[in-house]
């Protein structure tokens, strides 16, 4: 089993013993580096490792379900220190956004997270560590013993390895690499699942928030693929500071859209089917197509391209379209964009929740050329109804 190496394991614990207040670093010759925050011999915060602002979003996504994301705005002086994520915690917390209940929940689950790396981390006897007295947080957010912490990381380990997972890394995400012989041995639901959500852009842990499992389990699962070489498990950056977006991390397509005269539609739909009918009658007629076929993507995508109008299926795995709409409607830029749901199902009662969460029109499947081009001319505005024909001359076509 993998431990902490006995130089790391006396330095935890001297901090402890001491009563250390400040930061203790601990280095790899690589360059990886993981800092854990004393307060009076207490690890109260802990950061680092390779996914500073993954984790970040990981952990407000799971403990502060109610917060949107999208307006945390962090300060440029803020995010200048290393310990942006602490103070991004203690701030909700004073402005009673978040209870002190939820600080002391993610305090113990980033320590436990960055223990969890370090043990994983072989050879250990190369790790260094370096103490920082100048840096010391002021407000302690989690009491729990450093021997404690050290305990459950070398428990949640000892399982990880023995399910097989040695040589596997949670911050790794997984990508399918030969989808056709993956179609032929499971059942279309799990290849839909799988083509879903393995596609590179998430980690296991990643996954074990979108999923709501452990992600020990979620590796479990897809161990006998790896293994057999369908599914491959690779490096991804970090994502963006939280409420941040230099100039140099605006898309491409950002700049073209504003720049564009032409309507931005997007589809959210699970159905490639749907997504390609509607990109030809869209695309036919002058605007320009946004195909969102992962629903838990949705947000981030469509906050990224600022769409005119958004055609939201209702029905959809892990994250519904009544969701979606109702956390579009909670973001201030998107209050009064068009947002029509498509549903297979004429019913009342689906027709007045949608109503209740924000949507802008119902329109029922199969999709229908001449209704699409009529719904997009009555809510698209004024200045952008020159890219749409006029129903009439489309049909004598």
């Amino acid at each position: 089993m993998q431990t902490l190496s006995k130089h790391l394991l006396e330095e935890l614990l001297a901090c402890t013993q001491l009563r250390y207040s400040g930061k203790l670093i601990i280095k790899s010759p690589s360059g990886n580096a993981w800092n854990f925050y004393f307060r009076f011999g207490r690890i109260i915060w802990a950061n680092g490792g390779i996914h500073q602002c993954r984790r970040w979003y990981r952990l407000m996504t799971s403990y502060c379900p109610n917060i949107d994301i999208s307006k945390i705005k962090i300060r440029a002086i803020d995010l200048a220190l290393e310990h942006w994520d602490y103070q991004s915690i203690i701030a909700l917390d004073k402005r009673n956004q978040i209870d002190s209940k939820q600080v002391e929940i993610i305090a113990e689950s980033v320590v436990q997270e960055l223990l969890f790396d370090l043990i994983q981390y072989q050879p250990s006897n190369d790790l260094i560590s370096i103490r920082n007295s100048q840096v010391i947080l002021d407000l302690a957010v989690t009491f729990t013993s450093t021997d404690i912490f050290i305990e459950r990381a070398q428990s949640q380990l000892k399982t990880w390895t023995s399910a097989g997972l040695k040589n596997c890394f949670p911050d790794l995400a997984p990508q399918i690499q030969k989808p056709e012989e993956l179609k032929k041995i499971v059942s279309l639901a799990v290849y839909n699942n799988l083509i879903t959500f393995v596609n590179g852009k998430h980690t296991l842990r990643d996954l074990s928030v979108l999923l709501k499992q452990d992600f020990t389990k979620i590796t479990v699962s897809l161990l006998p693929h790896i293994s057999k070489g369908l599914i491959q498990l690779i490096t991804v950056p970090d994502l963006p500071f939280p409420g941040n977006v230099s100039p140099e991390k605006i898309p491409l397509q950002e700049s073209q859209h504003k720049q564009s005269t032409s309507a931005l539609i997007a589809c959210i739909d699970d159905s490639s089917q749907v997504c390609q009918i509607l990109e030809q009658i869209i695309v036919s007629n002058g605007m320009r197509f946004l195909k969102i076929q992962d629903a838990v993507q949705a947000l981030p995508k469509v906050i990224e391209h600022k769409p005119d109008l958004i055609l939201l299926d209702l029905i959809m795995p892990v994250v519904n379209g009544y969701e979606i709409c109702s956390q579009l409607r909670r973001i201030s830029g998107f209050a009064e964009t068009p947002i029509i749901i498509l549903t297979g199902s004429e019913g009342l009662l689906d027709r007045m929740r949608a109503k209740v969460v924000g949507s802008t029109d119902f329109m029922t499947k199969p999709i229908v050329a001449d209704k699409i081009l009529e719904t997009l001319k009555k809510y698209l505005p004024s200045h952008l109804s020159n890219s749409i024909p006029e129903i009439e001359s489309l049909q004598e076509t």
